[in-house]
């Protein structure tokens, strides 16, 4: 016999908030609903360990509920096959549980929250939408800080969240004596340094079931996944996680967060906290990884300074809370946004990681070997080359949401959109990410063994940043050259006899038009 709940509450695979006051007490009147969908493994085709991570935290986190004494009800993928939405889903458990009164936390995405709050506003039954309460901006406060379609300075926003949060400060200043000390980091690894980088923290978490569930339900997915999936899935998997980063790589996390080398293959993520989905599915919560970070910064002075976590907590203090807060300000219309009108369709190699490009190939392939790369690989080699090439904003936004295995719509879409592509126009980012062959020889070892020739620009060997970053300069130069940050680059353009420009524009152009072979 089916038992009847007077509410229903409906927790999203990135809503694992074990600490959300919701939890805070038992009630046996109060059902919850935790629901592989079809609906939400196809609005794009995602990589198979995103697929797997999400679908076994789901799990984990009901199955935690339950022991906790919450009544759950967990349906997986061959449960809901039935249901064509979310909306069909709810509509069938309400009938179901005689629910009187359903209740959802505020998605993070547009998409589901214009779909949760339409579904809410044609029940005959109470809804109700609650704060996730995971973000350290609060959802109101986000038009008082942001305006659409303007830019804001994340630097300043940082400081005040800082302020805010009283988080490395020494009364009113910043603990340190300054606010950013990113010019003391942003170093290469020297060949001394890599046999220092400490060996990745990765699990061996069971999800045989859900790859044959997927399959058996015709869901797509791309990448690759070993015979066990590496990522937490609980939160017991992500605080361990979370203690490794703080002992044994925050002492080198800043110095080195920017650089990258392929000489360490078993090292993949170098000093990176690789916490990112345990946050972003909110088993973590931000204040509780940067006061780890805090403690663990005063507990080991001599090894960890000051440089070292005040980067790590901008990324989440700063940079995390400043990109959901954009987000929000400029949607639904930020979705549509081109500014540089780019339309070259997305190469066949991103899927495979197939480029004679020794930069691009490593970061392709170890995204599609891991659903992992790290911030300067997303950014300054595809997310460049994206730039470079003229490559659909949509195209390119799909397979950055798809491909890694942190990626929700809220974080992926600014920083691709915005940081990589500059199809914002400068709501983001005060210029394009734009740059050449020797940006990837200063801060990695990729050159080395390429097929092309960093220091060249127009010969058949010429490494293909060079002359697509000139071609790219030059096609924008009117709207550029305003830019107090960018302006003065031209004068080395201007100094270039004409035959040289046109050699280099030449030799881009023919990259363009076989931009699949390069």
């Amino acid at each position: 016999m089916t038992s009847n709940y007077h509410t229903l509450r409906l927790i999203l695979g990135d809503q694992l908030n074990a600490s959300h006051s919701w939890f805070k007490r038992k009630d046996e009147q109060t059902l919850y609903l935790v629901a592989e969908l079809k609906q939400e493994l196809t609005y794009v085709k995602h990589h198979i360990q995103k697929v797997c991570a999400f679908l076994a935290s789901m799990s984990e986190f009901a199955k935690a509920l339950k022991a906790s004494g919450h009544s759950v009800h967990f349906l997986d993928l061959d449960e809901t096959a039935q249901y064509t939405d979310l909306e069909s889903l709810l509509l069938s458990i309400c009938k179901q549980y005689n629910i009187q009164r359903f209740e959802y936390q505020r998605p993070d995405e547009y998409r589901l929250t214009h779909q949760l709050k339409t579904f809410s506003s044609q029940l005959n039954i109470p809804a109700f939408c609650y704060d996730t309460e995971h973000f350290l901006l609060p959802f109101e406060e986000i038009n008082q800080h942001f305006h659409p379609n303007k830019h804001s300075t994340m630097e300043y926003f940082y400081r005040q969240m800082r302020q805010r949060y009283h988080i490395l400060m020494d009364g009113d200043k910043p603990h340190g004596g300054q606010w950013n000390f990113d010019k003391q980091n942003q170093q290469k690894l020297k060949k001394e340094d890599l046999s220092q980088i400490p060996e990745p923290l990765i699990f061996s978490n069971h999800v045989e079931g859900i790859i044959t569930r997927l399959q058996r339900n015709q869901i797509p997915t791309f990448g690759l996944i070993q015979s066990q999936l590496i990522w937490p899935i609980n939160r017991q998997q992500a605080l361990h996680l979370l203690d490794y980063f703080c002992q044994y790589l925050l002492p080198s996390f800043g110095q080195f967060q920017d650089a990258m080398t392929t000489q360490t293959p078993h090292k993949w993520s170098l000093y990176h906290a690789r916490i990112s989905f345990a946050l972003n599915a909110k088993i973590l919560h931000p204040l509780q990884v940067i006061q780890k970070a805090v403690a663990a910064y005063q507990l080991q002075a001599l090894s960890i300074s000051i440089a070292q976590v005040e980067g790590f907590i901008r990324q989440i203090l700063g940079w995390r809370e400043f990109i959901r807060a954009v987000y929000w300000v400029n949607m639904p219309d930020y979705a549509q946004k081109n500014h540089l009108k780019a339309a070259t369709p997305l190469p066949e190699f991103f899927w495979t990681g197939d480029t004679k490009m020794a930069c691009l190939r490593h970061a392709l392939t170890q995204s599609l070997e891991y659903a992992y790369a790290h911030h300067i690989q997303r950014l300054m080699v595809i997310g460049n080359f994206s730039l470079l090439t003229d490559l659909e904003p949509e195209a390119v936004e799909s397979w950055y949401l798809g491909v890694y295995v942190d990626a929700l719509e809220w974080v992926e879409m600014p920083n691709t959109k915005g940081m990589a592509l500059f199809a914002d126009g400068g709501i983001v980012a005060t210029k394009p990410y734009a740059a050449s062959g020797n940006y990837i020889h200063k801060m990695s070892d990729y050159c080395k063994d390429c097929h092309y020739k960093v220091k060249e620009k127009e010969t058949e060997s010429a490494c293909p940043l060079n002359s697509l970053y000139w071609r790219f300069m030059d096609k924008h130069r009117h709207e550029l050259e305003k830019n107090p940050r960018i302006g003065m680059i031209f004068r080395n353009w201007d100094r270039l006899a004409q035959d040289k420009k046109d050699a280099i524009i030449q030799r881009a152009s023919m990259y363009l038009a076989n931009i699949d072979q390069i």
